[in-house]
């Protein structure tokens, strides 16, 4: 499979790999450490992988025995794992390194000693129960590693060309033309059921069995229930809670996360850490509402007031419906058929959502309620500022719609309220591209290409 991370890996070892290590981010079975192997198959004369979710008790030893003597180190290294190391030409790769802080923390002499070069993979790796008492060291570089993306996904599954040409009709403001868009709008759909998970990919590609595809994802998602347990601590409770009420959340029409749906009386100040522990293990994406939508999204933030998003949009549909498999099943073969019956717009708002935080920006959106002025009450789905930022117009709404006919109300109401600092108001849906009133739609397929204009 081919992966963007994959060329920011390349700089990183012709830049900057003599002074820092390469730390892969990303949740579990998002495919860090297939990536970290094959770029090292690929990029150097020998590696060496070394696995601390099973390695032998000799290797972890030769961290505490021999860090001041590294002539010994990499001697008792070669010999015990086989492998012969070349200098400045081999890459040692810890894999699922927050399962021994020691070998982290050892980064910072390893890199110093300049012989090799390092890469460190891991999952929850920011949570605080597995880096405490450990010195985190300054030697590192990270990348995001997300799920597959949906011109990642066409590569995968043969379409090698689909997203240039959507770029090019993007960029032209020419139409798809009918043929094209029904074709797209299909591919598209698939990404949608089997989602961006490299193993469901892998199956997907390989079968095009979705009850396979669908085993693949239920064993995913069991993993990270799992970790829930596992990594927790005392917020376990509360993160399964808010784990298991996301579809619900989703599937609402005010889609802003209610304390009270995971327990009665709760304020999001007492549900905030629990949120922040899915985020940081990567399993959700969190948009925030900012009260003033001017260029500085950030600093009118909410954090009080967000949506909860999966990271992993074929995740949400295996999540949504694990209580009944052929009911998930029939359900992928409506997405696939555009025959859905059930609020699709949840899904098609989780791929923006996901689309976005993978272009490597912040989620927010704008919701206001005010009982007393209708002019006032509104909500958009999500917020962009614009990259190439001026004294005016710096701001994209955008809204997603999953059905043929819709109204916008909200988001006239915003462009009349806010209209000197927005620009290009952006509708995503399933119809080709258009011009109306000033308003751009385009197919949510699109999404990804708009993203790397505005």
């Amino acid at each position: 499979m081919r992966r963007k991370a994959y060329d920011k890996m390349l700089e990183w070892k012709s830049k900057y790999a003599g002074k820092y290590a390469l730390m892969l981010d990303g949740a579990r079975r998002v495919g860090k450490s297939w990536l970290a192997e094959e770029f090292a198959k690929a990029e150097y004369d020998s590696y060496v992988m070394i696995d601390f979710s099973k390695v032998k008790k000799d290797v972890k030893s030769l961290f505490d025995e021999y860090l001041d003597d590294l002539d010994t180190f990499f001697m008792m290294l070669e010999t015990m794992l086989k492998v012969r190391l070349v200098r400045g030409k081999s890459l040692v790769i810890f894999d699922e390194v927050q399962r021994f802080p020691r070998a982290r923390e050892a980064i910072k002499h390893l890199v110093k000693d300049g012989r090799f070069h390092y890469m460190e993979t891991g999952s929850l790796i920011s949570i605080k129960k597995n880096v405490e008492g450990i010195l985190i060291p300054s030697e590192e570089m990270h990348i995001d590693i997300h799920p597959m993306d949906f011109e990642e996904f066409l590569w995968a599954t043969g379409n090698l060309s689909m997203m240039d040409a959507i770029r090019s009709v993007v960029v032209s403001g020419k139409c798809f033309g009918p043929a094209l868009h029904r074709q797209m709008m299909a591919a598209f759909r698939q990404y949608l059921v089997v989602g961006g998970m490299p193993q469901a990919v892998a199956e997907f590609s390989s079968s095009h069995d979705l009850k396979m595809v669908d085993g693949v994802k239920r064993e995913i998602l069991n993993i990270y229930r799992q970790d829930i347990h596992k990594f927790g601590g005392r917020l376990r409770h509360r993160i399964e809670s808010i784990w298991d009420e996301l579809p619900a959340s989703l599937s609402r029409h005010e889609k802003r996360f209610k304390p009270g749906d995971v327990e009665p009386g709760l304020k999001m100040r007492d549900i905030k850490e629990a949120f922040h522990w899915l985020q940081e293990a990567r399993t959700v994406n969190l948009a925030y509402n900012v009260t003033d939508p001017n260029v500085g999204l950030k600093m009118t933030m909410d954090g009080f007031a967000l949506k909860g998003y999966l990271s992993d949009t074929g995740l949400l549909i295996s999540h949504a419906f694990d209580e009944n498999e052929l009911a998930a099943a029939e359900i992928h073969r409506r997405i696939l058929f555009d025959r859905i019956e059930l609020n699709e717009g949840m899904l098609m708002e989780n791929v923006v959502c996901q689309m976005i935080v993978a272009s490597g920006r912040k989620a927010y959106f704008y919701s206001r309620i005010d009982p007393n002025k209708a002019d006032e009450r509104m909500e958009i789905d999500f917020l962009l500022a614009k990259t190439k930022t001026g004294r005016h117009k710096n701001i994209v709404p955008i809204e997603v719609k999953s059905a043929r006919r819709f109204t916008q109300v909200s988001l006239d109401k915003f462009r009349r309220k806010f209209h000197s600092y927005i620009d290009k108001p952006t509708v995503l849906d399933v119809k080709d591209r258009r011009i109306v009133d000033d308003v751009v739609y385009l197919p949510l397929y699109a999404a990804p290409a708009m993203l790397e204009i505005v």
